[in-house]
Formats: structure tokens, C-alpha cells, sequence
């Protein structure tokens, strides 16, 4: 028996790194995984595709910063499996993102951080929301960042993004409590993913400030969602959780 038997969940930016990650372990407590994903054409995408759909789950093509598109991958989870119980909003712009002094950011990059990180998160909230407040029940987990809660240099336009989706976090958990829909975040410290690779030598990060002395993994990171996904967390709410090996205390 897994502890999300019967739940079904929704995982953004799910075909790669740590939404990868998560969609299998939901899927290894027993929950039925939707895979929804900006991209599916890609091998690593194809390949996540199989293997959830192999083990009951779908996969989706969408766009968080669009609500139709929103709107739509909630419609498709419902229709195929009856119900939504769990949301993961972890689909961000961090790919790629350079490390660039406030000023140098360019505009364009500041929108696209915020539409995906913020809005899409946003958006991704009210398209689930009808089905769990039908249901008296829900959880939503949103993706922050630990360097939020520090004093990082560069990538305003991301941490800014991250810093809304706490913001977020805890005007929902406020708002949904009376529907018995729980949203807490989850912040993770720097982690070992394709992206992270994108933005330096992840093998070369300085984790002499970490007591546990070593960068994270995405397993590291699954966890948290597994306990906020499951019934174990009906009493909390509101939350952000750090998991970067105790480089920041919160």
C-alpha cells in the first residue's frame, strides 16, 4: 500500500529534473501522475512519457502561462481519471538563467520568470481549484527556492519569481482553508539537474556553508512532496519548507 493509493496529481515542467522526479515518486506511493510539460519532443520527454504512462498515468502538453492551456490539462485529468487531489507547481523558468547583475537583466527574460514562476503558478491554482473544492479536499505544493532566503547575487528575475510563488503560497493556503484544500512550498537548494548544469559547475559548488556538506539530489527534494501530497500533512498549511542540507535556517 502506498500512501497516495487512489490520489490522482498533476506535476508541471514533469518530463525533466526534479519535476521528473517527483511525478515518479507520486507515482511510486501509488498515484495516478499526470505529466504535463511545455515540452514532450524531446528523447529524455518521450522516454519520462513511456514510463508514467506505463504506470497508469498521462502525459500533457502545456503552457502554465496560458489559462486555456491551464484550464484544459485540468479538464483532461478529470475526464481520464474522475478527480484531482494534488497539484505540484514546479514548472519555472531556470534554464539557462544566467547569473547577471540586476541592471543587465533583459526585460524580456524579468516577464518570462515571473510568467512562468508566478502566474503559471497562479493560473495552474484556479484551473484545479473547482475540482478539489467540489471534493472538500486538495493539496498544492508550489516550487520556491532557498535563495530567496539569502542575499544572492544575481538572477533578480528568478528569485523575484520564487519569492512570489511564497507569496502566493500563503494568500491560497489563506483563501482555500475554508475548502479543506491545503498549500504549502517547498525551497530547494541548489540541486544536481540538467538545468542546474546550464547555469555553472555544479560539481565546483562551494557547500562549505551546508552541514551536510554536499549539493542536492533530486531524491533529495521528493519527500517533502510526498508528505504534503499525502494525508499525513491535513493540518498544515501555509508553509515553506527549505531543503538545501541546512545552508539557510528559516
Amino acid at each position: 500500500m502506498g500512501r497516495l493509493d487512489g490520489k490522482v496529481a498533476i506535476v508541471t515542467g514533469g518530463a525533466k529534473g526534479l519535476g521528473k522526479a517527483f511525478c515518479f515518486g507520486l507515482a511510486k506511493e501509488g498515484a495516478k501522475v499526470v505529466m504535463a510539460a511545455h515540452r514532450l519532443d524531446t528523447d529524455e520527454a518521450k522516454q519520462a512519457a513511456k514510463d508514467i504512462e506505463s504506470k497508469g498515468g498521462m502525459t500533457l502538453e502545456v503552457d502554465v502561462t496560458d489559462e486555456a492551456s491551464t484550464i484544459a490539462m485540468a479538464e483532461k485529468a478529470f475526464k481520464k481519471f474522475g478527480k484531482i487531489d494534488i497539484l505540484v507547481n514546479n514548472a519555472a523558468f531556470y534554464y539557462g538563467v544566467g547569473r547577471n547583475p540586476f541592471h543587465e537583466v533583459d526585460p524580456n527574460d524579468w516577464d518570462k520568470a515571473l510568467a512562468v514562476g508566478a502566474k503559471g503558478a497562479w493560473l495552474c491554482a484556479k484551473a484545479v481549484f473547482p475540482y478539489m473544492k467540489e471534493q472538500k479536499k486538495g493539496k498544492i505544493i508550489n516550487l520556491s527556492s532557498d535563495t530567496v532566503f539569502a542575499p544572492t547575487k544575481g538572477m533578480i528575475n528568478y528569485i523575484t519569481s520564487k519569492a512570489a510563488v511564497i507569496g502566493i503560497t500563503r494568500v491560497l493556503a489563506g483563501e482555500l482553508g475554508q475548502y479543506n484544500i491545503c498549500v504549502n512550498a517547498i525551497a530547494p537548494g541548489y540541486t544536481d539537474t540538467p538545468a542546474s548544469w546550464t547555469i555553472g559547475n555544479v560539481a565546483k559548488f562551494d557547500t562549505s556553508d551546508t552541514p551536510l556538506g554536499r549539493v542536492g539530489k533530486p531524491e533529495d527534494m521528493v519527500g517533502a512532496v510526498i508528505f504534503f501530497a499525502s494525508d499525513d500533512s491535513d493540518f498544515i498549511s501555509g508553509q515553506t519548507l527549505i531543503i538545501d542540507g541546512g545552508r539557510r535556517v528559516h
